[in-house]
């Protein structure tokens, strides 16, 4: 199950569509979605957890505290509407298309996929592209 929730004065329109998409993604990575929450909040609150969980003090757009086993993703994840605002604007897209990405980029990592080194960040990137052009389909 995926839920939604709001720490900030967003909502996602559309819910059921992203939800559709997130999860026909991951069968196509052979896994299944068990308890998926996605929290929307400010900078301010995720730096928050930045500092308190991962001993960061910078703003990030994302963040996941995985608890998926090996088939199974389960687990949250925290996205900051601010920074998606910012980087929509930085690269030129949509809103709506920065936010599926980082959407995707999130579940993405509870799948296995990485982004520390140069070649783990390309694959990434081409695993968002790649999905991002499946949720035209859906929509």
């Amino acid at each position: 199950m995926i839920e939604f929730f709001y720490e900030t004065d967003f909502e996602i329109k559309q819910a059921n569509n992203l939800i559709d998409w997130i999860i026909d993604s991951m069968k196509n990575e052979g896994k299944t979605i068990g308890e998926l929450n996605y929290i929307f909040c400010d900078d301010d609150y995720l730096l928050n957890i930045n500092r308190q969980y991962l001993d960061h003090d910078y703003y990030t757009d994302v963040i996941g505290f995985d608890n998926s086993d090996e088939y199974e993703l389960n687990g949250d994840i925290f996205i900051s509407i601010t920074r998606i605002i910012d980087n929509a604007k930085t690269h030129q897209v949509s809103f709506e298309n920065e936010l599926a990405r980082v959407m995707i980029h999130g579940i993405l990592h509870f799948a296995g996929y990485k982004d520390k080194e140069e070649d783990e960040k390309q694959e990434m990137t081409k695993m968002e592209d790649f999905y991002l052009s499946r949720l035209e389909l859906i929509n």
